[in-house]
């Protein structure tokens, strides 16, 4: 791996560092608004007082942090693929590029020594899951990857309530952000309740310091945190729009990893840009959040 000069030097004095995808850069978000707002994450991280280091493979080599040309290559120059854990290899061997999603963020951070990575929304079960036994390799990944993730929970689009019951499955905690409610992304409440939340970054980091003293951190955590409440989509669109989408979805016979692109390009589309603007101010205070929870962290 590549480790940016400043992370390493962060990581190597114990400073706080918080990792970043690029799925998001290269997937989630319109060009060519995708680049100014990828370098406001990384300055969202660096308000909460941390070193940002967004993650992704360029001429197949793994980068822990980017450089002005390498974040400019991977947001403009159309050439990298969404890249999860079981991809990482191939592109690798082949010296491709590749946007790292959620699960592979989250394994190549833990293996550059980054403990906190801050995200949107994070993958799930899929409706429908019954059937197609579609679930997001992320929800494995973390089974296994001592890693704090700060998110929005996850998209409305995915089977929320499966979705928990297979975190809980897996044992990687969750717990609620200043909520007790499992937020949707979009939405700031979806409905279901949690167990564990807390009020303040350094309760976040208290929870890390004491999983690792009592040997509970061979898995992940997710820190779900809601959406800002002026930035929530209205529910009576949500929902609609989303309905539709499903329906729609079914109707051109799309299926497995091609449903959320499909759906979320629906919502844009369905919203006349509102998902996008929700999905941008959700994943800036994830970041802001991230960098102070690492903070916190980092002062033990």
């Amino acid at each position: 791996m590549r480790v940016h000069p400043e992370v390493a030097d962060a990581l190597a004095a114990g400073r706080a560092v918080v990792a970043l995808e690029s799925t998001i850069i290269t997937h989630g978000l319109p060009r060519p608004d995708n680049l100014r707002i990828a370098r406001e994450i990384e300055d969202a991280v660096r308000a909460g007082g941390a070193v940002p280091a967004t993650i992704a493979i360029v001429d197949g080599r793994p980068h822990i942090g980017l450089d002005e040309p390498a974040l400019h290559r991977i947001a403009t120059g159309g050439t990298a693929i969404k890249v999860s854990v079981r991809d990482i290899a191939m592109v690798a061997a082949m010296g491709g590029d590749g946007a790292t999603t959620v699960a592979a963020t989250a394994h190549l951070a833990a293996a550059a020594g980054i403990t906190v990575f801050a995200t949107g929304g994070l993958g799930g079960v899929h409706r429908g899951a019954r059937d197609s036994y579609d679930e997001s390799a992320d929800l494995v990944t973390l089974s296994r990857t001592p890693v704090l993730v700060v998110c929005s929970g996850v998209k409305s689009i995915l089977d929320i309530g499966a979705t928990l019951e297979r975190l809980e499955t897996l044992s990687v905690g969750v717990i609620g952000y200043r909520t007790d409610r499992f937020p949707a992304f979009y939405l700031t409440d979806s409905g279901y309740p949690l167990d564990w939340w807390v009020q303040t970054p350094k309760q976040a980091a208290a929870v890390l310091r004491a999983r690792t003293r009592l040997r509970t951190d061979g898995c992940g955590l997710v820190l779900a945190n809601p959406i800002p409440a002026d930035a929530e989509l209205d529910r009576a669109l949500h929902d609609r729009v989303l309905a539709d989408g499903l329906a729609a979805a079914e109707a051109a016979g799309v299926r497995g990893k091609d449903v959320t692109p499909f759906l979320l390009d629906h919502f844009h589309r369905g919203t006349h840009g509102a998902s996008v603007a929700a999905n941008v101010a959700l994943v800036l205070a994830n970041a802001r959040l991230a960098g102070e929870v690492a903070v916190a962290f980092a002062a033990r």
